[in-house]
């Protein structure tokens, strides 16, 4: 069955009488070269960086990728909110004894222990075609869970989002969501994809990208929740100095010491967050950190 053919894929909505649905962010491939290539890409990093081979999907729609992964991984687990398109995936995959599928919201899901009772011990990578309004909490989650469990966060995104996840400090498209990756991975994109290739098609062009995890964070961080509310403190306001928009988010250093923090981390006080990398704000942290503690 070609689930990125138009008639197959309308055929089997109107016989299971449900629809793609916006509130869920739905949009189906309708070529089929696309989910063979962005399985690819997942599969050939993964199996490079581990022996194991498992894949957590999230959102499978009707199968198109999910069946490019079983064909591939060992172990797939998918994750479908939608308790309408669970018969369809029954049907469409019903040739795969490697495949879970579970009903349920992936942002309510207690990863950890999730990943425990499917995965075992064994590393895993993630793929998925994401929904364009949760792909940041999505991401987030799988980053800032599961620690040393993930491999890879091989995605399907808005391509506005890809560009601010590729960014680097110098490019006017970085901001805290990517300060905050470039702390768990290497971000790359892969290749763009054009609205025509979905079902419905939506109004923006998408763009896969891939997440390469450290297997050991290459930054040396006195504590992580400093860090985040250096970044998200660097980045509130935007229009701002560094020095002003974290002194308006940071409470517990005065102005003026943090102006002498930051220079003493080898930055100018006019200088803006969007100039710092995540090295320089990872420096920036440890020192008000020992401010916090003092």
């Amino acid at each position: 069955m070609n689930l990125c053919d138009i008639k197959t894929v309308k055929n089997l909505l109107k016989r299971y009488s449900t629809d793609t649905k916006k509130g869920f962010g739905q949009n189906f491939l309708i070529n089929q070269s696309i989910p063979y290539d962005i399985a690819k890409e997942s599969f050939n990093y993964h199996t490079s960086v581990c022996d194991s081979a498992c894949v957590l999907e999230i959102g499978p729609g009707i199968g198109a990728l999910t069946s490019e992964l079983c064909q591939r991984y060992d172990k797939v687990v998918a994750v479908e909110i939608d308790k309408s398109l669970i018969p369809i995936l029954s049907e469409t995959m019903a040739d795969f004894d490697n495949l879970t599928i579970i009903n349920d919201d992936f942002l309510k899901i207690e990863l950890d222990s999730f990943l425990d009772e499917h995965f075992g011990s064994a590393s895993v990578s993630v793929c998925a075609n994401l929904p364009y309004y949760i792909t940041t909490p999505i991401i987030m989650k799988i980053l800032e869970s599961g620690k040393g469990r993930f491999t890879s966060i091989t995605v399907m995104v808005q391509k506005e989002v890809a560009d601010r996840l590729c960014a680097t400090s110098r490019d006017s498209e970085y901001g805290a969501i990517t300060a905050s990756i470039n702390y768990y991975g290497r971000v790359s994109r892969l290749f763009d994809v054009a609205p025509d290739n979905f079902l419905p098609p939506p109004s923006v062009t998408s763009s896969v990208i891939r997440i390469e995890l450290f297997k050991e964070c290459p930054y040396f961080v006195s504590d992580e929740k400093t860090l985040f509310e250096v970044i998200s403190g660097a980045f509130a306001q935007r229009r701002k100095t560094l020095l002003n928009s974290l002194s308006s988010s940071i409470s517990w250093v005065s102005k003026a010491r943090l102006a002498e923090v930051i220079e003493e981390c080898g930055f100018e006080l006019t200088i803006r967050g969007e100039r710092l990398s995540i090295e320089e704000l990872c420096a920036l942290a440890n020192k008000l950190y020992e401010e916090k503690i003092k």
